[in-house]
């Protein structure tokens, strides 16, 4: 009896797309994460903080693990004989990671002090639009309309989620609106910016390095506009402060930037969509609110639309692969 040896490039095949899967995964589970944020920052604003300690609060807990995580990265890298990243690296990881760990996430948290966290989700998930348009116009990348069809149908099904959800515009909803947008806009220039930063360097320790820098930015920001005494919170706001370190910082950008080094980051962006949906069941659950027509409408809409879109990136990249081995 012979035995069929199976052909390197199919090995190579079946290997992209299991990398892909995980991808995708990664990306889910980051979007899953993420869709908690807004609804425990406007828990704690209840308790009269405001954005800049919220956020330091939630650096303070979540910077101990990128310390732990990167010493160990460093270490492994030395074991196995990997080159560490020289200081140019190391400064574009931290300058990359001050778009998307500092400079969105601090619009994005003075955003919620205006607008509804439902609101906030609808305009900070237009970041994949902005990640296209920059993609498009900056990157190289082109946009098939066969793929931009999957934006149409989930940004649809948000409208119809967050349009009975809107208040009527004021000066402070306005700004919050613009700051918001900021923040979207800043995510998705760090998306496009990591991806390769994070091929070079390695998902964990491009974390560890980015966040490290963030950190120190948003410490030094807290510090010369809030005296210590600030920090002393109560019990309920301490848990708070260390759920959204852990379960909305940690987690969810180990997760997204494993998933950026598998799939497009269009494909990452699209998925992370499920985040708005998701945060209307977390409400459901916690904060007591019900899904009305509308929303269940909306809701089909949105994972239909990801559903295109994944399914055609996908196609996408398989067909680039086999041609690549052909």
């Amino acid at each position: 009896m012979t035995s069929t040896a199976v052909p390197a490039d199919t090995l190579s095949a079946i290997a992209a797309r299991r990398s892909m899967m995980i991808g995708y995964l990664y990306a889910i589970i980051g979007a899953l994460l993420f869709a908690s944020k807004g609804i425990l920052i406007k828990l704690v604003y209840q308790h009269g903080l405001d954005a800049e300690t919220i956020l330091t609060l939630r650096m303070l807990f979540s910077l101990p693990f990128y310390l732990v995580i990167g010493i160990v990265t460093v270490a492994e890298y030395r074991r196995i004989g990997r080159a560490l990243p020289g200081i140019g690296l190391v400064v574009k990881s931290i300058l990359v990671g001050l778009l998307g760990y500092w400079l969105s996430a601090y619009l994005d948290f003075i955003g919620l002090e205006t607008i509804s966290a439902q609101f906030e989700r609808l305009i900070l998930y237009t970041y994949p639009f902005w990640v296209v348009l920059f993609g498009v116009a900056f990157f190289g990348q082109r946009a098939k309309p066969t793929a931009l069809l999957g934006f149409v149908v989930s940004y649809a099904g948000l409208a119809l989620i967050f349009t009975q959800m809107t208040a009527a515009p004021g000066q402070d909803v306005v700004f919050g609106v613009l700051v918001i947008l900021g923040a979207a806009i800043a995510f998705a220039l760090y998306q496009l910016f990591a991806k390769n930063l994070i091929a070079t360097v390695g998902p964990q320790l491009f974390t560890c390095i980015a966040m490290i820098g963030a950190a120190a930015i948003i410490i030094g920001q807290f510090a010369l506009t809030h005296p210590i005494s600030a920090l002393a919170v109560n019990h309920t706001v301490l848990i708070y402060s260390i759920i959204l370190a852990v379960g909305t910082a940690v987690l969810p950008a180990f997760f997204m930037n494993a998933a950026l080094q598998r799939i497009s980051a269009q494909a990452n962006a699209t998925i992370g969509m499920l985040s708005p949906v998701c945060t209307i069941f977390l409400a459901m659950g916690i904060l007591g609110e019900m899904l009305t027509p509308t929303d269940w409408v909306g809701t089909v809409l949105v994972i239909a639309g990801i559903a295109w879109f994944t399914v055609f990136d996908r196609r996408k990249a398989e067909t680039t692969a086999e041609a690549a081995v052909n």
